[in-house]
């Protein structure tokens, strides 16, 4: 299912997610353009027009690019008939999310996706961004495929900062209350900086 492999693919825990979200329905399929028109929705405005989207191709059950883009973030669209759920991120980090999404096409389980990973940021051959990286995310809630509204969603923003920890950054390691920045996977390469909107 593509929404407990986008959780992971973002390095959140698929708990937090799930404790987060509102109930919601099922999105039913959508074509390529309400697609687009969704998955760039988590983005500030100046950012969506020139997004790279990778969405699903009618009966397709993987993501391929929809649309190209030379902006600075690539999105993932919502897999059909599952709850909405649209994500956006920094293209520093796609060699690191498409890393993920190929082993688990190969049927790799976590945690051994981010054992593989970790491994290869290491030798080099997975390249990390030298700079904090955003990634932005919508889910649960309704969406009006027609008006391409979306209401009673919950968003999440994450900054990845490769290695960072308490003591590089000054803050806590510890899983915070909304509005409150905290480190997930502190030291590691997918370490990143948690930040949950209140509501």
């Amino acid at each position: 299912m593509k929404r407990s492999v986008l959780m992971a693919t973002m390095t959140l825990v698929p708990a937090l997610a799930s404790a987060q979200a509102p109930k919601s329905e099922p999105v039913k399929p959508l074509t390529e353009a309400q697609q687009i028109a969704s998955a760039v929705l988590p983005l500030p405005q100046e950012f969506r027009d020139n997004a790279r989207v990778l969405g699903y191709k009618a009966g397709g059950k993987a993501l391929v690019p929809i649309r190209d883009g030379s902006g600075s973030f690539t999105c993932l669209a919502t897999e059909p008939n599952a709850a909405f759920h649209a994500a956006c991120y920094h293209n520093s980090m796609e060699p690191f999310m498409a890393r993920g999404r190929s082993l688990r096409a190969e049927g790799v389980k976590d945690p051994q996706v981010d054992t593989v990973r970790f491994a290869e940021v290491k030798s080099g051959k997975i390249k990390m961004p030298a700079q904090p990286a955003a990634l932005y995310q919508l889910f649960g809630g309704s969406y009006d495929a027609t008006t391409n509204a979306l209401t009673g969603a919950r968003s999440l923003f994450v900054a990845y900062m490769p290695g960072a920890t308490a003591a590089t950054t000054g803050m806590t390691e510890k899983p915070a209350p909304a509005g409150v920045p905290w480190i997930m996977f502190p030291g590691t390469p997918k370490a990143h900086i948690m930040l949950t909107p209140k509501m």
